[in-house]
């Protein structure tokens, strides 16, 4: 079940992922795993090939000083902070994560437009945090 609570966003201090996080887990395991591993620590099979190793997403809020860093993950993913070793924004599959785009919270309290899978993968990588 999904349940919009973009109106309550402005009143909460955390950020809020209105999406489904079962769901932003299947993504993961689909598009993701490949490069950061099952378990999401860095280690897919594709990894050793790639000439920036993927990092360990169960430790983002603890690498960006307890704070889950929202912005930076979907501007990497959707492709605004592009990362070189890919040879194109990330991911490569690209046009999949792009559509209809919804607002969510980042962290210091503005608004970012993003699509819903990734929003959908914002909600699963917050519940994998360490």
């Amino acid at each position: 079940m999904r349940i919009t609570l973009i109106p309550l966003i402005a009143c909460l201090g955390a950020p809020v992922f209105a999406q489904d996080a079962t769901m932003g887990a299947a993504l993961y395991d689909r598009y993701c795993a490949t490069c950061h591993g099952i378990d999401a620590k860095g280690n897919g099979p594709m990894a050793p090939s790639l000439l920036v190793q993927p990092p360990d997403l169960s430790t983002l809020t603890n690498r960006y000083g307890g704070t889950f860093p929202v912005a930076r993950i979907v501007t990497r993913i959707d492709g605004r902070d592009p990362l070189v070793s890919h040879g194109s924004a990330m991911p490569i599959y690209g046009d999949f994560f792009s559509g209809t785009d919804v607002p969510a919270k980042t962290e210091t309290g503005q608004p970012i437009m993003t699509s819903e899978p990734i929003l959908d993968l914002l909600a699963w990588l917050a519940q994998i945090q360490e």
